[in-house]
């Protein structure tokens, strides 16, 4: 019986496919084209939109390559499967904080780790993977590579190369290229995954055969051809080119499959764009240098809106336009509700500031601030040393202005805004953007949710050509998003963050609609600070520091402009500050709320142990948590004064000692009660007096770790204990780390890999900890 039924399988299934191959038969004789295209999956994991719209770009480009891309945000597990997956998955994720996965990737990175899968899991997959980091923090990559390490012990397969994006030096550097090369690593990918169901098919076939014999029904052979031959395609069948893809029409005998057209050497998507490819664009730069008979030729100096030979000469290969995907219209209302401050207020708390202090004199190179938040209002929100937490600030009012009237819509702030997808869009997964609510004006859309400071990305800058009406000013926005312009990118508007509303001064042709905002602004974010005080000693209060950022003149602004958040909370305060050493005035006017949220740090935090000792190394407004750290450790002392307290160390530095030592009288008095063991401090640019005391006096803090080499190793190395550092990513963060390395070699007699292996073992130990900014 058992047979019997095998046998009827075994025809039924032979009678499908004879039916299902006389069916595409005879759709290829009515002249009807029979297209299969082969899939895979793209899956990512992003903080703030970098990877998703890398993702979005992928999955939107697949289409001209004849293939299909699912594509899928990692915490939405109801729409892929990777436990079945048998096509090829693509992931691009990102990294954010201390190393940790973004939060819509955090859940299925816990699911991965899990220890009770077993070692051949994944064994069915087959991967690639983008990762993004930044190379001015610590943890370069991380997520991606806990992820890539993880998928490789369960199993899965990788086919092609994983590629390690560095915003230190500009993501394209790494995405452009691999980009670039993933569409011929996927067609070899499903050729080889294709190559491999056909001979288990065949080989379940043949042993099914041997059981149930029969001669009754006719043998049907299917044929896979590979994906990536194009002749074979040609041999079996007629080649039928759709827009930028093969599709092979295989005669009845055989299964229809696509061919795809190998991917044109300049054929990439750029960073974060969403395009279907690359376009040639040819040659027509004005010339750059002018002149008659008897007229000088003038050279023309290369700036934001002006480039030279070679660049201005050459034909270029930029992103295809994005598509676009919101419908938005204004819509006038009789009242507008004025809302101040975000919309997730179920979130943030409205602090009042209490007492703003002016910690650098006049003349310093930097203004430095020191805000007190009152909090007593919300006895749940407590912080720990370490801690951080979010400032959400408003755009500035005059760039709001300012953009308005560059749209032309200052008549309509007050309108509502109406958002909708577009029913014709072709873009993979939009949606409209969830950080913009139902019933807000305008006015609010623009100062609360967009991030109108944004630095342009080239996608965006591919879609202004669109609207720019002069032929020279398209041309060198052509230029800016274009492969070959990658460079005058970089230094005209990446390096100098050049704001959109910059750009679209320094181009004043260029008109957008509102919707082409909306589709390429990111959310205007949140910005951190660290806290600067102690719950302990400070009840019911929270104070930070910051330095008013300066944005300096450059191609492109005219005029230097502040940090967003810096600026509008010196704005805030001023002129109220009052500087170290001064009586607060009593009539001092009220100082105004703003809207905060805690985000805590379960890692960037004292021992839990007060007997282990531990280093602080924090220059400038860097030293800003570790006065929290021994406040805390004051109160620790005073309420167990038997106590076995370890070592603490400082190391601090700024500029001069009288005009920008932060926090002095504080820091003073620690060392004067013993609750700061060691305070070792330097100042870069006062003056030596002579040559010799100029060497014995440290410029910098890696300067004063060298000075205490022994004692710090020994800490490190012998005692189990701990280093904080704090401050600059790109140069500070970088020296200290290089200088930790030389000793370990001088103090253990190592080469440069074991100091390395023994460094890496401190951060795994989370002995070795930092919060850096770039």
């Amino acid at each position: 019986m058992v047979a019997f039924r095998a046998a009827v399988l075994h025809n039924a299934a032979k009678v499908f496919l004879w039916e299902s191959v006389c069916y595409l038969s005879k759709l290829e004789a009515c002249g009807m084209p029979v297209e299969v295209k082969p899939r895979f999956v793209v899956l990512y994991g992003s903080q703030k939109g970098q990877a998703q719209s890398i993702a979005e770009g992928i999955a939107e480009e697949a289409e001209q390559h004849g293939l299909v891309a699912d594509l899928s945000c990692l915490n939405e597990t109801t729409k892929y499967n990777l436990e079945k997956e048998n096509d090829p998955v693509v992931f691009i994720v990102s990294t954010t904080g201390d190393g940790e996965p973004p939060d819509n990737a955090l859940q299925f990175v816990k699911r991965i780790k899990r220890k009770a899968l077993s070692t051949d899991h994944y064994k069915h997959l087959c991967y690639a993977l983008l990762a993004l980091g930044d190379t001015n923090y610590a943890n370069f990559c991380n997520c991606g590579k806990t992820i890539e390490r993880r998928l490789q012990d369960l199993g899965a397969k990788q086919f092609y190369a994983t590629g390690y994006a560095d915003d230190g030096v500009g993501l394209e550097v790494v995405v452009d290229p691999w980009l670039e090369g993933l569409w011929n690593a996927i067609r070899g990918a499903l050729s080889k995954m294709a190559s491999d169901r056909t001979a288990h098919l065949k080989v379940n076939t043949e042993d099914s055969a041997e059981e149930t014999p029969d001669s009754s029904t006719p043998d049907v052979q299917i044929s896979l051809l590979s994906i990536t031959d194009h002749q074979n395609c040609e041999s079996v069948g007629a080649a039928v080119e759709t827009d930028s893809k093969f599709a092979c029409a295989a005669s009845s005998v055989a299964s229809v499959v696509s061919d795809l057209r190998p991917a044109s050497p300049a054929g990439s998507i750029g960073l974060a764009s969403q395009c279907h490819g690359t376009a040639s664009i040819p040659t027509s730069a004005p010339k750059t240098q002018a002149g008659d008979v008897g007229v000088p030729h003038v050279v023309l100096a290369a700036s934001l809106t002006c480039s030279l030979p070679p660049l201005s000469e050459s034909s270029l290969n930029v992103p295809a336009l994005p598509p676009p995907y919101l419908d938005v219209s204004l819509q006038e209302a009789d009242t507008i509700e004025q809302i101040v401050g975000p919309l997730n207020k179920e979130t943030l708390h409205e602090v009042p500031v209490s007492k703003a202090v002016q910690l650098t004199r006049g003349d310093s190179v930097k203004t430095a601030i020191l805000l007190e938040l009152d909090i007593s209002a919300y006895p749940m929100m407590t912080y720990q040393p370490g801690d951080s937490f979010d400032v959400f600030c408003p755009n500035r009012a005059a760039e709001v202005d300012n953009m308005l009237s560059r749209l032309g819509l200052q008549d309509q702030r007050n309108h509502l805004v109406n958002i909708s997808l577009r029913k014709d869009t072709k873009k993979k997964g939009a949606q409209v953007p969830s950080y913009i609510s139902q019933n807000i004006s305008l006015l609010f859309l623009l100062t609360w949710c967009l991030e109108i400071r944004g630095i342009p990305k080239k996608a965006f800058l591919r879609a202004l050509v669109e609207h720019t009406g002069d032929s020279v000013q398209r041309r060198r926005l052509q230029e800016l998003c274009s492969k070959q312009g990658a460079a005058d990118y970089n230094l005209y508007v990446r390096d100098p963050s050049l704001s959109i509303l910059e750009l679209l001064t320094a181009f004043p042709s260029c008109s957008p609609p509102l919707s082409l905002l909306i589709e390429h602004l990111p959310k205007l974010q949140p910005r951190p600070y660290s806290a600067a005080s102690s719950c302990l000693t400070h009840s019911g209060k929270l104070h930070f520091a910051f330095n008013v950022v300066e944005f300096p003149a450059c191609t492109g602004r005219p005029m230097g402009r502040r940090g967003l958040c810096t600026g509008w909370l010196f704005d805030l305060i001023n002129p109220s500050p009052v500087f170290p050493g001064k009586a607060e005035s009593s009539n001092s006017p009220a100082l105004p709320k703003i809207h905060v949220s805690l985000r805590p740090n379960c890692s960037f935090r004292p021992p839990s142990d007060p007997s282990v000792p531990f280093m602080m190394v924090g220059p400038g407004t860097g030293v800003a948590p570790f006065i929290g750290f021994l406040q805390q450790r004051a109160e620790e002392r005073q309420k167990n004064p038997e106590g076995v307290f370890g070592e603490t160390w400082l190391f601090f530095g700024c500029r001069h000692r009288d005009r920008d030592y932060l926090f002095r009288e504080e820091l003073e008095g620690f060392v004067s009660s013993g609750t700061l063991s060691h305070l070792k401090v330097c100042f870069s640019r006062d003056d030596r007096e002579d040559e010799e005391s100029a060497a014995a006096q440290p410029r910098y803090v890696q300067h004063n770790l060298l000075l205490n080499s022994q004692h710090v190793t020994d800490i490190l190395l012998r005692q189990n204990g701990y280093l904080y550092v704090c401050g600059d990513a790109k140069n500070m963060a970088k020296d200290v780390n290089e200088t930790l390395l030389e000793m370990i070699k001088t103090e253990l007699q190592v080469d440069q890999l074991e100091a390395m292996k023994r460094l890496a073992g401190l951060r795994e130990e989370k002995r070795y900890l930092q919060d850096i900014w770039g």
